[in-house]
């Protein structure tokens, strides 16, 4: 049995270790490490977790922890990964690795030095109707990729204030879900050139300040597909996660809206419930990819997203701030540095 801590207990990461406690075989949750959270020790109590710390730094010392999961703002996330990669912990991080590509690539750098595993999160590789399109564009049942599309809309109505969100947010850490699901659908191509529009849309007082709500990405592929990603902060009728891919010989889709088989058809006309969140549509594709780095840290050979895949969608974000910033198309080596 492997243990785990986590590190960052908000909304996603107490998810996240509801997940890990329950969820999940071959670990054991061992630790939670958050500096803030009011509801540390009740988290602790509730999941049976031995130990409750304020000091994440504290993990890296504690010889019996063969495991981290960052669950903490982006923003430190290399910094924890750098100092657990040199305490010979094993990583999972959440999307994304970082917020700047120099950052990426150190955290990238600190894992590979060391030889622990970096598991990045972009749980749609694990989701079912994800996992099954990629299986058929590789065996070519699309045939050669001419398109690929992939967007995020947040549910609605958008509550946070602008004010607290970062420049460049909807791209490092709403987009970035899209650009690593477009580069693992046309795998075995770099992305080329970017050209990126955001704005404030939802929140236009806000416009001057830098705000960005809405954005529509393209983006030029090696082997010549073309890409586009979209994202909302505000979607009315809840979490909107769809994909598709069309090629020579066909278009595979993904994702839906609708959260269940079940139809209403009355006077009004046809009825379906789309209300959803993240941890509601994705929750089983939470479960998955912990379930691969659990299975990776007992020494399994399996494919998952991975540092370079982190780095990679990194890269994308990072011309696409660029390019929304200056209005030109920028190519990825602008920003490769």
């Amino acid at each position: 049995m492997k243990k785990v801590a986590l590190v960052g207990t908000g909304r996603i990461g107490t998810h996240h270790a509801r997940v890990l406690a329950a969820e999940v075989t071959g670990i054991e949750l061992a630790a939670l490490a958050d500096p803030a959270s009011p509801h540390l020790a009740e988290l602790a109590a509730e999941l049976g977790v031995p130990r409750a710390t304020r000091d994440p730094s504290s993990i890296a010392a504690d010889d019996s922890v063969d495991a981290v999961v960052i669950a903490a703002p982006s923003g430190i996330h290399p910094e924890l990964i750098e100092a657990y990669a040199a305490a010979g912990k094993h990583i999972f991080t959440e999307k994304p690795l970082a917020l700047t590509v120099a950052d990426a690539k150190r955290a990238v750098l600190a894992a590979e030095q060391v030889g622990v595993i970096l598991q990045v999160g972009f749980n749609r590789r694990f989701a079912e109707s994800w996992r099954r399109a990629k299986d058929l564009i590789t065996s070519g049942a699309v045939g050669e990729v001419h398109r690929l599309h992939s967007l995020t809309r947040d549910p609605g109505p958008y509550g946070p204030d602008p004010a607290g969100i970062a420049p460049g947010t909807i791209f490092n850490e709403t987009l970035i879900h899209d650009f690593d699901t477009l580069n693992w659908l046309n795998a075995g191509y770099e992305p080329v050139d970017v050209y990126a529009v955001a704005d404030a849309l939802i929140r236009p007082d806000h416009r001057d300040a830098g705000f960005q709500d809405t954005a529509v990405v393209t983006i030029r592929y090696a082997n010549g597909a073309l890409a586009t990603a979209e994202a909302s902060f505000s979607a009315m009728y809840g979490y909107d996660v769809r994909g598709e891919v069309f090629g020579s010989e066909g278009m595979v889709q993904m994702g839906g809206l609708a959260t269940t088989q079940a139809r209403l058809y009355d006077a009004t006309g046809g009825h379906a419930d789309t209300s959803s969140t993240d941890t509601s549509r994705f929750h089983e594709a939470y479960r998955g990819e912990f379930q691969t780095f659990a299975d990776l840290l007992h020494g399994a050979d399996i494919g998952h997203p991975g540092g370079a895949d982190g780095l990679r969608a990194q890269l994308v974000a990072a011309a696409a701030i660029r390019s929304a910033a200056e209005g030109r198309p920028v190519r990825i080596e602008e920003v490769d540095q």
